[in-house]
């Protein structure tokens, strides 16, 4: 058996990007599992696709588990680390957004590995990013 998972795309133009991801947790967890595939964001008007993200806002509600999210590359780097049994909204709109900064092989993607998952653990994760081309 594995946790029970969704991901939905709430808004998806041109300069932004509201996602939503939920996890059920059957006590496996996730491991570094992609949640956001910038490849598969919509391209901007003139054809570009887009190549990274920036986290601009997040709201969550972990029960139970924690949530690590994460910018892909060689070595995943951290972006957030969602407590256990927390919830909450961060606005970086003051400074702009987190910008990935990953390093080497860095992809652009964004990953979630759950901590401490235990059957029945849950979490949803809104976030509003800031797409680049």
């Amino acid at each position: 058996m594995a946790d029970a998972v969704t991901s939905q795309t709430i808004q998806d133009g041109e300069r932004r990007a509201v996602l939503k991801f939920t996890n059920i947790s059957d006590g496996t967890g996730e491991s570094a599992v992609t949640k956001i595939d910038v490849s598969a964001l919509t391209a901007n008007s003139r054809g570009e696709a887009c190549t990274e993200v920036a986290i601009a806002q997040i709201w969550w509600q972990c029960v139970g588990m924690g949530v690590e999210i994460l910018f892909d590359a060689t070595v995943d780097t951290p972006a957030i680390i969602l407590s256990e049994n927390s919830n909450g909204h961060h606005d970086y709109s003051s400074f702009s957004a987190i910008p990935n900064n990953s390093a080497t092989g860095k992809t652009g993607d964004v990953k979630f590995t759950t901590v401490n998952a235990a059957t029945g653990d849950a979490y949803t994760v809104i976030m509003d990013v800031i797409k680049s081309y």
